[in-house]
């Protein structure tokens, strides 16, 4: 038996339309996976973001989460439009929501993380991973 992956991610928030609109500032429309009483389920293509509301907790300063995107500096551009401290392009983009929580941002083709390929076709990630995340594949016996 052994651990294969993550399902999903669940944040605390202070307001679940607040943090909503923050995503959907950062990433354009959301697709909600369902909806309840202090809760959102953004749908990440085959995984999930959980949004609990009423959070109890400080902001969090090292801890964090990576999330995939198809195009990490079109999100670092989108974010900068959006008055979002970001860094230099090429560099790392973390960013932190209103209550602490902070994302990290990487793209596709830099990480190890692959998907099926029918899931990567649907999702429009049919290009080459980077020359070293396919290294750390092989690294791995992973990937030919």
């Amino acid at each position: 038996m052994s651990a294969v992956g993550i399902n999903h991610v669940a944040l605390e928030v202070g307001d679940l339309d607040e943090a909503l609109a923050w995503w959907e500032d950062l990433f354009g429309p959301l697709r909600l996976r369902g909806r309840g009483p202090g809760m959102a389920f953004i749908d990440l293509g085959d995984q999930f973001v959980a949004l609990e509301g009423n959070r109890r907790q400080p902001p969090d300063d090292a801890r964090h989460f990576g999330l995939v995107v198809d195009d990490r500096e079109a999100v670092r551009a989108r974010a900068r439009e959006a008055g979002h401290n970001v860094g230099a392009a090429g560099g790392s983009l973390r960013l932190r929501d209103p209550w602490g929580n902070v994302v990290e941002v990487v793209d596709y083709r830099d990480v190890q993380f692959t998907k099926a390929p029918e899931i990567a076709k649907a999702l429009g990630l049919e290009g080459e991973k980077s020359a070293r995340a396919q290294q750390e594949l092989r690294n791995k016996g992973l990937a030919p």
